[in-house]
């Protein structure tokens, strides 16, 4: 079996550090006025963008920019120019998915690889067939797949690469394509301004003003209980629709967590796994980098999945997990109803290397969040990770303290031998 390339999200030179140094084969990066996550990034400004270019050559891994919008005209009239500098930097391949400035692309720069957004929501081998017709190398299937129809795909499709999300936040709306944020904000999710609106808690009122000041009062439909009944369970299985203290979470999904399946989507020769989050921290592509990588290599290597990578990837920030469309379960394993913010019970990111003293054997540690003297601690690197309690902190100044009070706070610590770009991450509560 050959191996997947695995792909990691880069939102700043950080992340592309960390996602590099912890397993990823690859890093994707967006132009904020040409992708779909618009908020202003480092790799808008050309120099960081060379750098981090260069990185990815250094390292022998590939470095892929984003570029996805479905552009309106105003965008259409920049898109060239606008690019040329990016371009002129080498990036391995864009990430696109408008047929229009796919077209462009082409034209203007004929050996530039494009690789197809999911966006562009494909879900069958005929369209797979006709964007490589086209000139487009590698396809990034619709999240609406499942694993038998992406092996079917693969087999009708063997000349085309085909990349699979395996990690990441999911969108109620199919790929992405979701009016709320635009209706409800003005910030279209289509244009990368998404407000999430989705994850929102939605409650019921007794009762609103008008602008004149007026009393309405509560709809009498409104003290109804609603049930719903999904057509193929007729019989008896009924949906309440309620709410409780928390709101009601209609449309908030879990979060993608396909991890177990690493293994099937190794077998059935998907050219690559890509993780999902250019807008999360440094830790998340560090972990899921380095997780997702232990998995491969155990998939290649004919080792039984470990199980306990599940685990670890619960300990980071989530919403619930679901495999999504991979299989098909009930409806309650898509959505999370109880609350549209992410949890994250096991583990906490505590603490960021920035140097070790040999002498002392101590680590110095920019502080992330609130840890403690008798806590529990994963002490992470890239080519290990390793339990610790902690018992000894003391500030800068050598002073013995109990706590590490929290963010904006340096401290040296007892953890035996660390490196460059190790990070702590802090089991339970602290007291």
């Amino acid at each position: 079996m050959k191996r997947p390339q695995l792909l990691s999200p880069a939102g700043s030179l950080r992340a592309l550090n960390y996602a590099l140094a912890y397993g990823a084969d690859a890093v994707y990066a967006g132009l904020p006025r040409y992708s779909l996550r618009a908020r202003n990034n480092e790799f808008r400004n050309t120099g960081f963008l060379r750098e981090g270019i260069e990185a990815c050559r250094a390292a022998g891994k590939r470095f892929y920019l984003t570029v996805n919008l479905m552009a309106h005209n105003r965008k259409v009239d920049t898109f060239i120019n606008d690019l040329h500098a990016a371009v002129e930097l080498g990036p391995d391949a864009l990430i696109m998915a408008d047929p229009g400035l796919i077209m462009m692309v082409r034209e203007t720069w004929p050996d530039m690889p494009v690789h197809l957004s999911v966006q562009a929501n494909t879900v069958n081998y005929a369209s797979v067939r006709f964007w490589n017709s086209i000139g487009v190398s590698r396809v990034i299937l619709s999240r609406e797949l499942s694993l038998d129809e992406i092996a079917e795909i693969r087999q009708r499709c063997p000349d085309t690469e085909l990349e699979v999300f395996v990690h990441g936040a999911l969108c109620i709306a199919y790929s992405g394509r979701c009016l709320l944020s635009g209706y409800f904000n003005h910030r279209d999710s289509n244009q990368g301004t998404c407000t999430n609106a989705c994850r929102w808690s939605y409650r019921m009122t007794e009762s609103r003003l008008t602008p004149e000041g007026e009393h309405v009062p509560r709809h009498a439909a409104a003290d109804r209980v609603y049930l719903l009944e999904e057509e193929e369970r007729r019989g008896g299985e009924w949906m309440e629709l309620s709410e409780d203290e928390h709101g009601t979470y209609l449309m908030n999904s879990r979060d993608l967590r396909a991890i177990e399946h690493v293994q099937r989507l190794v077998a059935i020769g998907v050219d690559c796994l890509k993780i999902e989050g250019r807008t999360k921290s440094h830790y998340y592509v560090a972990r899921t980098a380095q997780l997702y990588a232990r998995a491969i290599d155990d998939a290649i290597a004919g080792k039984p999945f470990d199980t306990g990578l599940v685990g670890r990837l619960d300990g980071l920030a989530n919403r619930g997990y679901t495999d999504g469309f991979l299989q098909r379960h009930r409806a309650e394993d898509y959505q999370n109803y109880a609350s549209g913010a992410s949890g994250n019970a096991r583990q906490q990111f505590v603490g960021e290397w920035l140097a070790y003293d040999e002498a002392s054997g101590l680590t110095t540690l920019e502080v992330k969040n609130r840890f403690a003297v008798g806590d529990r601690v994963e002490v992470v690197s890239p080519n290990a990770t390793r339990d610790v309690v902690i018992e000894h902190v003391e500030n800068m100044e050598g002073a013995r303290c109990e706590v590490a009070p929290g963010s904006g706070h340096t401290v040296r610590v007892a953890l035996g031998p660390t490196a460059p770009m190790t990070l702590l991450a802090r089991y339970g509560d602290s007291q």
